[in-house]
């Protein structure tokens, strides 16, 4: 099956409030339709995870990222076509977006995807992607799909099929932010 094929068949899970596990840029997510609450909320809970602990959201590119957050400086432009491995931004001033994935200052950190797979999947569904590890929150991501747990597995409604048997251990993304003097705050390196 062609990951075109994949996507026709994962986007009717997304547009009804399902979730996915999906090898993303980085590592394998858990991903559902970031415009909806009630799927984001379902993530929350197979995770286990505490809502004041917000998840990263993906989207396909520059222009799609200026649907979700008021302004988009020119260094962080720079940093995410030229880094080697994925950024993922904590951007200031979210919009557009459920207020449950939202930090209470009104940040949210979003990664502009280079992975051809997710670039089509998230511009096939026409809105951002969230994408978490795949695991239980505080036990340790999977560095492959094989090690992703049976619970997370059986916790979603469709798994993707594409690169399951890649057995690379692919790290997650560098976290930046711009601070309030205009510098690059690297987070996770």
């Amino acid at each position: 099956m062609s990951y075109r094929e994949e996507i026709d068949n994962i986007i009717p899970h997304l547009k009804n409030g399902g979730l996915i596990l999906y090898p993303t840029d980085t590592i394998w997510g858990i991903g559902c339709d970031a415009c909806n609450e009630a799927a984001i909320l379902k993530v929350f809970a197979l995770k286990k995870r505490s809502l004041d602990k917000k998840m990263v959201i993906l989207v396909a590119d520059s222009e799609m990222l200026s649907n979700y957050v008021a302004k988009i400086h020119p260094k962080i432009n720079s940093i995410n076509d030229y880094h080697a491995r994925p950024v993922t931004v904590i951007y200031d001033q979210a919009k557009n977006l459920p207020a449950i994935n939202v930090d209470p200052r009104g940040t949210i950190a979003i990664r502009i995807v280079k992975d051809e797979f997710c670039q089509a999947m998230i511009t096939a569904l026409g809105t951002p992607i969230i994408s978490t590890s795949a695991n239980i929150s505080g036990e340790p991501f999977p560095d492959n799909f094989s090690e992703i747990s049976q619970e997370i597995k059986k916790g979603v409604n469709y798994i993707v099929r594409h690169r399951q048997n890649d057995l690379n251990k692919n790290a997650p993304s560098v976290i930046v932010r711009l601070s309030e003097k205009g510098e690059l705050d690297f987070l996770r390196e």
